[in-house]
């Protein structure tokens, strides 16, 4: 029998197309690995991408802005031609130019040129990080990252400043631009020609002269708190206009009260009706308690012809006229104290204008006296100012005219303000965060996927442990065990007695022996369900007319007899202990192994009990000699055996079986214990059908259920072939 196995490598090699299936990985087992560790990988990706966009973006905004210049050999003028050679011999030149820019003294030449208020723009994005009281740094440190670089392929280079104020990064770009074009003026020309140099020195000597003629006129302005003489002249006239306007109408208002006054004082004296003058009469109450008086007065008259003078009406009346005019005589006194009131708030008002107008007079006599030196100071200050203005023209002119042919630069393009900050860069933080994200994520996917040694795909079979995979069983944990195990018996689930008859249709496939064989089924370690598989894949045989023997070989805990409701009152142990006769006929028959039908051609024979020491039967003689009478017998043996992981009982049994079928839990047996047990097996010279993986889900059973299909068309028609 052993000369009819053949070696798993050899079987594998003559086919190149099964070599091809088996050793690839599919973007099906990508999907899957990536589909099993989703909620370990998304949550870690997430939280890198994230955390690097926010360490990222919290980075301090700076600005960029860009100068370029165009750098040239001096301009030669060839005469035979008439035209000028502007090429660069070597780059050793253009280097040179680029080093200066970089040099410390070009950088102290930058920082020297900045005026006050250019170095409070580049200091201005800095003073909020400062404490109370803490200077701003110096410019020096302020200036930023410079950075030149020269185009390829072209005489171009490009200066980058980079500064946390866009408008501090466009001035130091422009500004090294500038004083690298004054250090080549300087540094060109070699010698500086007397008149020149004349000028710059009386240039000096002006420019301190017209500074400090300045200085003593903006001294004597401060002195004398002018704005401008001219602007204080105007603001003290104006002001001792509308003064003189407001006095004026002051003065007419207290003659008014005044007047009316007198007019008061005469009727008291003389004893007249002050009800006569309008401003007594109309004053306040006065005009509705006249009018009290007289409707009183007409009440008295009419009562008068019907009443005497002591009726009550009439004494009521004469009370109400006397409390009228009481009232009356009050309202008429406040009056004149209210006109007393207003005529000494006149006056002081008047008084005050005119405090108001006199200081205003002598302001204007001041300035009018501080306008002959103020002019003198100006003047002078002008003078000096238009001398330097001159003379540095001069010099301009002068400078120019002798260094113009012997600039190398040429400004191309001025730095302009950044309308966006050049770091952080948004869109490179995004993309930087998507792709590791994506790192991340199948990174942390396929790395555990490395990691986790345990069995989960079709690929960890075929490609890992080198086995067929002969079909994928549904997780049938929801079945009554009464059930599952009967599957294909009582043609129950359609589902999963679908899968069973896969792996039998499988198992026939991939067989090199004719029968009657026997049948090894394990696992690595229990609870995988190599007795469910056993159960249902005898019955499978039996269901297609081969006549079929099921054996409970896990003598220590076994477990077929619980399944199909019987006692183990007989079986190998009871047929072991009682001699191990197999001098009948039919072994069949032997009273101590107590085979009992289970189904169409399909019997059971059990353990016969439990044994702690179950090699003494295993490794005799006796056992195989049974076996190979069962396999007269029957068409098929197959044999349920204890977990590889847990005893070695399954190799012993091994030696008397033709072919094994391998039994993997999803994600339970490690892949590497498993191809361990499985090189063990291959060395006892057994057939290895291939491995059933059992347990999956639903949702998993329907991606594994195409791909196997897949796996197993190939396959037959390879080998067909």
């Amino acid at each position: 029998m052993a000369d009819a196995h053949h070696p798993p490598s050899a079987a594998r090699s003559a086919s190149p197309l099964d070599d091809e299936i088996i050793e690839r990985r599919t973007l099906r087992d990508y999907y899957v690995i990536v589909r099993e560790r989703l909620w370990i990988a998304l949550p870690l990706a997430l939280l890198a991408a994230i955390g690097f966009a926010y360490q990222k973006s919290r980075t301090v905004p700076l600005y960029q802005s860009t100068a370029s210049m165009r750098i040239e050999k001096p301009e030669k003028v060839v005469t035979s031609q008439e035209v000028v050679d502007t090429s660069i011999t070597s780059d050793v030149e253009l280097n040179t130019y680029l080093q200066v820019i970089r040099s410390a003294t070009l950088r102290n030449k930058v920082v020297a040129s900045f005026t006050p208020d250019e170095i409070k723009l580049i200091q201005r994005p800095y003073l909020a990080d400062l404490a109370p009281g803490q200077q701003p740094p110096g410019v020096g440190g302020l200036v930023g990252d410079i950075t030149v670089e020269a185009v390829r392929n072209s005489f171009l280079v490009n200066l980058h400043a980079r500064h946390r104020d866009p408008e501090a990064a466009a001035l130091v770009a422009n500004r090294y631009v500038e004083q690298f074009i004054r250090y080549l003026l300087e540094s060109v020309s070699g010698r500086s020609e007397d008149a020149v140099e004349y000028l710059r020195v009386r240039a000096d000597e002006l420019r301190v002269e017209a500074k400090a003629a300045e200085q003593k006129l903006l001294d004597y302005m401060t002195r004398n708190n002018l704005v401008s003489l001219d602007s204080s002249v105007n603001i003290v006239s104006d002001r001792l206009k509308s003064v003189n306007a407001a006095l004026q109408e002051a003065r007419l208002g207290r003659l008014a009260t005044e007047d009316l006054h007198r007019q008061v004082d005469a009727f008291r004296r003389e004893g007249k009706n002050l009800l006569e003058l309008s401003y007594v009469a109309n004053h306040g109450t006065v005009p509705s308690l006249r009018n009290q008086i007289a409707e009183l007065v007409r009440s008295q008259t009419v009562l008068a012809e019907r009443y005497l003078e002591r009726h009550p009406r009439m004494i009521d009346v004469a009370n109400s006229i006397a409390v009228a005019q009481a009232q009356l005589q009050k309202a008429v006194e406040l009056s004149i104290a209210d006109l007393e009131a207003t005529l000494a708030k006149a006056r002081e008002r008047e008084a005050s204008l005119q405090r108001e107008y006199e200081a205003q007079e002598r302001e204007q006599f001041r300035l009018r006296d501080i306008g002959v030196e103020f002019k003198s100071l100006e003047a002078a200050a002008n003078i000096a100012k238009n001398n330097y203005a001159e003379l540095l023209n001069r010099l301009t002119q002068a400078t120019n005219s002798s260094n113009l042919e012997k600039i190398p630069v040429r400004r191309l393009d001025p730095a302009l303000p950044a309308g966006a900050p050049f770091t952080p860069n948004i869109n490179a933080i995004v993309r930087t965060s998507t792709l590791l994200f994506f790192g991340v994520f199948f990174g942390v996917a396929f790395g555990l996927s490395f990691i986790d040694d345990r069995i989960k795909s079709a690929w960890d079979v075929e490609h890992f442990i080198g086995a067929n995979l002969l079909g994928i069983i549904p997780d049938l944990s929801g079945l009554k065990d009464e059930e599952k195990y009967r599957l294909i018996l009582q043609n129950q689930n359609e589902r999963g007695s679908e899968s069973f008859l896969g792996v039998y249709s499988a198992a026939k496939i991939h067989s090199k022996l004719d029968y009657p064989k026997a049948i090894l089924v394990t696992s690595t370690i229990p609870g995988e369900g190599k007795t469910l598989v056993s159960s249902n894949l005898a019955g499978c045989f039996a269901r297609h007319g081969k006549r079929t023997l099921l054996v409970d070989c896990d003598l220590r805990r076994p477990m077929l007899h619980r399944h199909f409701d019987l006692a183990n009152d007989a079986g190998l142990l009871k047929w072991h202990e009682a001699g191990s006769k197999l001098d009948v006929a039919r072994v069949s028959t032997i009273p101590e192994l107590g085979i009992v039908s289970i189904g169409d051609n399909i019997d059971l024979l059990r353990s016969g009990g439990r044994s702690k020491v179950p090699t003494e039967l295993l490794e005799s003689p006796a056992f195989t000699q049974l076996i190979d009478r069962l396999k007269r017998e029957y068409d098929l043996v197959v044999v349920d055996s204890p977990p590889l992981g847990a005893v070695t009982d399954s190799l012993l049994i091994a030696e008397s079986t033709d072919e094994v079928v391998y039994v993997c839990r999803f994600n339970r047996a490690l892949r590497k214990h498993i191809r361990l047990y499985i090189r063990a097996l291959r060395q006892g010279k057994n057939e290895i059908l291939g491995v059933v993986l059992n347990g999956l889900s639903a949702r998993r059973i329907e991606y594994y259920s195409n791909y196997r299909y897949y796996r197993s068309y190939k396959k037959y028609y390879g080998t067909a072939s």
